[in-house]
């Protein structure tokens, strides 16, 4: 996946190159000395000429190939190592946890006991599946790493801790607009971060061109934060041959993509077309980050469920990152919930339950679209003024970016007792049929009346 580290374990017999000769910049195989120029923001190292030769050698190596392995956590590893022990007289004394007689854990009726670091196994396991397709190679491979979050906040705040932690440096593009708590989640990790261009106010679309310049000239080996479907606050989002693009952009520079997945089966009804982008991005064969959030498909708000993904070249980058995003959320938050967890494994795992949860989806998205619809038809049938408002129809999810000023969205709650944030997005999952004609009226008169 990535084509700039050099390899030359093939020289010689006795040459290999460990972490240690590449941070030191220069590798000495007999007489002949080679010298690497390494960005310090980068993971990947480039040859520049050296004395009397110059090579440049491309190998498939990992983009997380700078991570190693996390010690056991010094309690809990203890748990691990007594599970891996075999012997009949074992004891683990390790461990401040009550026992029964029989050295069994004794469960009280009015709790539950602690998930593993990494989350709920059956979870883990059907979240990465729902996300990448179950025949997917890269599940089959073992090549992702999985561990539960805190919903997406918590997920995208362990991805900026890892990033933070072993890219030092690197950037993170985020599109602008975006979801306001991204900026936060970054600056709390202390994540550099800029903005691509993506919300073109003249068409009330995607600015394609400038979101594909900003992604060319940003620093090689930059994490781009995408929205897998149903992009918030805008609604808009890229076409299928848009997304091929970008994919090809991002891989030409490098760059990672860090998928944001917050909608998966609410934007289209359908868990697989939502999911097309990352899948898209993983067929390309790169390595790719994404936080998953249950909280609006599933409606588990309050249970605080959801998942990060990284997509590795190889099963042993999987679990050396693995084992250092256990690491980072041991002191972050220690263990997930379980609550939410055995919801999701339930409902996914029961096939009737996964029909009918998908029906739900369905039925949900169509109201959306319904209600879409709806509001387009009564802002083209009372407008007069030839304003083409298409954007509408061609917005995906419950969001929609109606174009309004602060001004106007001021007058929308002022004069017409109508809610919404002042960057003018509206959630079309609070707007019923009956209230669009309503609705209509109110922007109409602020979009017009207010400068």
């Amino acid at each position: 996946m990535a084509s700039s580290v050099l390899s030359l374990a093939s020289a010689t017999p006795s040459a290999s190159l460990s972490p240690h000769e590449i941070n030191k910049g220069k590798l000495n195989l007999g007489n002949t000395s080679l010298c690497f120029n390494k960005e310090k923001t980068n993971p990947f190292f480039k040859t520049k000429s050296c004395g009397r030769i110059s090579m440049v050698v491309t190998s498939n190596v990992s983009r997380f190939e700078g991570i190693t392995m996390a010690p056991p956590d010094p309690i809990l590893g203890v748990s691990e190592a007594f599970k891996a022990d075999n012997h009949d007289l074992k004891l683990n004394l390790g461990v401040g946890a009550y026992r029964t007689e029989e050295l069994q854990p004794y469960v009280l009726n009015v709790v539950k006991k602690y998930l593993p670091i990494e989350g709920l196994a059956a979870f883990n396991n059907v979240t990465a599946e729902l996300l990448f397709g179950a025949d997917n190679p890269v599940i089959k491979q073992q090549q992702v790493a999985t561990v539960q979050g805190l919903s997406g906040t918590g997920s995208l705040r362990l991805a900026a801790a890892l990033i933070e932690r072993y890219f030092p440096g690197a950037k993170v593009l985020i599109s602008s607009p975006t979801w306001g708590n991204h900026k936060n989640i970054f600056n709390d990790a202390r994540v550099p971060w800029s903005e691509y261009r993506y919300y073109d106010p003249k068409t009330v679309g995607l600015d394609f061109e400038g979101m594909i310049a900003d992604i060319k000239a940003a620093p090689e080996g930059s994490f781009i934060l995408l929205h897998g479907c149903a992009h918030n606050p805008t609604g808009i989002d890229p076409t299928p041959e848009q997304w091929g693009i970008i994919a090809n952009v991002i891989q030409e520079k490098n760059h990672i993509p860090f998928f944001d997945i917050a909608y998966q089966g609410f934007a289209s009804g359908s868990l697989d077309a939502d999911a097309a982008s990352v899948r898209m991005f993983v067929a390309h064969g790169m390595e790719v980050i994404a936080a998953q959030s249950y909280s609006k498909n599933l409606g588990l708000y309050a249970e605080r469920i959801g998942a990060l993904n990284v997509v590795c070249s190889s099963p042993d980058a999987a679990a050396r990152v693995k084992s250092q995003l256990k690491r980072i959320a041991r002191p972050m938050y220690s263990n997930p919930p379980v609550h939410g967890a055995r919801l999701v494994a339930n409902i996914v795992g029961d096939s009737a339950l996964f029909k009918e949860w998908n029906e739900e989806m369905e039925m949900m998205a169509g109201r959306i679209k319904n209600v879409r619809h709806k509001l387009f038809d009564s802002l083209s049938s009372k407008d007069k003024s030839g304003k083409d408002w298409s954007f509408v129809l061609k917005q995906i999810g419950m969001f929609s970016f109606t174009g309004l000023s602060k001004a106007q969205c001021d007058n929308m709650t002022n004069k017409w007792h109508v809610y919404m944030t002042k960057d003018g997005r509206i959630s079309l999952a609070g707007l019923s049929l009956a209230k669009c004609e309503y609705l209509a009226d109110a922007i109409i008169d602020s979009y017009h009346n207010v400068s």
